[in-house]
């Protein structure tokens, strides 16, 4: 059973920064996609970013150039890191990833998505 556990969450000023960690088990780390997603009250949950098997990342607009994915394989463990928050990236952070190996390009859509962590909390205050 694939288990992921979030943590880093908390509540911030405009301008902080912070790191998100995703700790996986219940199979091989290395193989699979990670991802992270959010979920703001009142949304759909969106695409934050996602690194591949191979460290290929990628970046939903709104977060390109101020958030970094990472992975380390022999932790396993994906981060993210977060820096020049705004308000508006106020949200229930989750921790995604495929239930199968692909060489494709990462999806950005949640249902392509079977494991996902409980998710943590960033407020991000004005």
């Amino acid at each position: 059973q694939v288990q992921l556990v979030e943590s880093g969450g908390g509540l911030v000023q405009t301008g902080d920064s912070l790191r998100l960690s995703c700790a996986a088990s219940g199979r091989t780390f290395t193989p699979y996609t990670m991802a992270w997603f959010r979920q703001a009250p009142g949304k759909e949950r969106e695409f934050v970013a996602a690194i591949s098997w191979v460290h290929a990342t990628y970046y939903s607009d709104s977060v390109a150039g101020r958030f970094t994915i990472s992975r380390d394989n022999a932790k396993n463990t994906v981060d993210l890191q977060m820096v020049s928050l705004k308000p508006e990236d106020t949200a229930v952070y989750y921790c995604a990833t495929p239930l199968r190996h692909t060489t494709a390009r990462p999806t950005q859509l949640a249902q392509d998505y079977d494991y996902w962590g409980q998710g943590t909390q960033v407020t991000v205050s004005s």
